[in-house]
């Protein structure tokens, strides 16, 4: 009798803390799962796949099934193309934001041919670039050098008087004959700035 009252009582007991302890197993192999697939420990707190005004893009349409693809559809077709130009526009400035860093870095001496330090010659390219994406990084230090030399003589050209011309198009003679000069004081002035740079890069 009390043989039989002693396992009606201590077998729910066994059988509760049997299935608790499966239970806490359970729990935690699913944490430790979850950070191991995913890429949690793999990446280890690193950026997002992809660099710059792509990043993240081709992650987000592996995680949405496709439907950020679909959107950036819509989003190009309701705009006319005009988000697809805005994406190259950004892949462009950020292109040549990259070159003009690896330019000073091989050619430090370039600043100091424009009488700047490398940090204001960077800043002033990049904000130019808001405007013109397409703007070479020469093409800003030969504006630069160009209104520094023709300034004192003609005060209309400054450089952003020859980055505005630039950004419509048109060359730094045309630009600079649209300013004023005539034929050969372009030429003779444009081979003035590039000789002071091409020594600079040396």
């Amino acid at each position: 009798m009390k043989r039989n009252i002693f396992g009606r009582i201590f077998f729910p007991v066994l059988l509760c803390v049997a299935v608790l302890g499966l239970a806490t197993s359970a729990f935690g192999q699913g944490r430790g799962g979850g950070r191991g697939s995913g890429g949690g420990a793999g990446n280890a707190g690193g950026p997002p796949p992809g660099v710059g005004v792509d990043r993240g893009i081709g992650n987000a349409s592996t995680r949405s099934n496709g439907r950020s693809d679909d959107g950036l559809g819509t989003a190009s077709d309701r705009s006319n193309g005009r988000s697809d130009a805005g994406l190259d526009r950004a892949r462009m400035a950020e292109n040549n934001r990259r070159s003009a860093d690896k330019e000073l870095r091989e050619h430090p001496a370039i600043a100091d041919a424009v009488h700047l330090n490398a940090n204001d010659l960077r800043d002033g390219y990049q904000t130019a670039l808001a405007t013109n994406p397409d703007l070479k990084f020469g093409q800003y230090v030969a504006a630069t050098r160009l209104a520094q030399n023709l300034g004192g003589r003609f005060p209309n050209i400054t450089r952003d008087a020859i980055l505005a011309g630039l950004a419509d198009g048109h060359s730094l003679g045309s630009t600079l004959k649209s300013l004023g000069l005539s034929s050969q004081e372009a030429d003779a002035a444009k081979k003035r700035a590039e000789r002071e740079i091409k020594q600079a890069r040396q």
